[in-house]
């Protein structure tokens, strides 16, 4: 599919997008416009779009929680129905809390909760050196971002003392990957995606591990599909944590919270 000729014109831009699929192409277009550094660049920013590159991995950046996060080529791609997380996170989190942001890809739940909250003792980690260092451009001062496998790379001084654990954790089933979009199926790590047979086995993996480090009455929330909630609330009441599923309709999201008995 070729892209519009030069110069790039609003309406050559929106109908070269719309012509590969892109359902908002006005708005992305704007977006694209907004963010392009010269013709030349807003003519490669096309390109890249028109190939099937996530609109975010285009312009950079991602909308989320109210912050422009920072998303690099290959980094998982935050959701907008995540920040239903974040929200329930906050709601949660008392004063200068104890955070730590596993499987945190871009850290754009750390940041968000970190801005919503003021001070915070934030932690994250994600197995991914991409999504490492992306999230220590998004994370800066506001907190640690260390790079391996789940709770490895933590400071074992946080043992017993995290009082929010987010873990975003991936959920899709192994044989479902091939049916997400190509978009993330592509773009996206497949570690960021495959949760194996069932979706759960980074969940189990966490679930395990976090009554080690979550203080009496911490919280660890993940994110999970409607359809898999009932097992993932399960997987951490073996743990001894104490689960509830909460969710919002209107972002079609599903977060279950458990909480280590005080």
């Amino acid at each position: 599919m070729s892209t519009p000729a030069s110069p790039l014109s609003v309406p050559a831009i929106v109908t070269a997008l719309r012509a590969a699929g892109c359902v908002f192409a006005e708005d992305e277009a704007e977006l694209i416009i907004s963010t392009a550094p010269d013709p030349a660049g807003l003519a490669a920013m096309v390109e890249r779009r028109v190939a099937g590159l996530p609109l975010e991995h285009v312009l950079g950046w991602a909308e989320f929680s109210g912050l422009r996060i920072a998303v690099d080529p290959g980094v998982f791609v935050p959701r907008r129905r995540t920040e239903f997380l974040v929200e329930r996170a906050a709601a949660l989190a008392g004063p200068g809390a104890v955070v730590v942001d596993l499987c945190c890809g871009s850290g754009a739940l750390g940041a968000a909760l970190a801005a919503k909250l003021g001070r915070v003792e934030l932690h994250a980690a994600d197995v991914e050196p991409a999504a490492v260092r992306c999230a220590r451009r998004n994370i800066g001062a506001a907190g640690r971002v260390h790079e391996g496998d789940l709770f490895d790379p933590l400071p074992a001084s946080l043992r017993g003392r995290v009082e929010i654990l987010l873990a975003n954790v991936p959920y899709v089933p192994t044989q479902d990957v091939e049916l997400l979009p190509p978009e993330a199926r592509i773009h996206e790590p497949l570690v960021a995606l495959d949760g194996g047979a069932d979706g759960l086995d980074v969940l189990r993996r966490v679930a395990a591990e976090a009554p080690r480090w979550l203080a009496p009455g911490g919280h660890l929330l993940v994110e999970t599909s409607e359809r898999q909630a009932a097992r993932a609330e399960e997987t951490v009441a073996r743990s001894g944590l104490i689960p509830r599923v909460v969710t919002c309709e209107e972002r079609y999201a599903t977060v279950v919270v458990a909480t280590r008995p005080a």
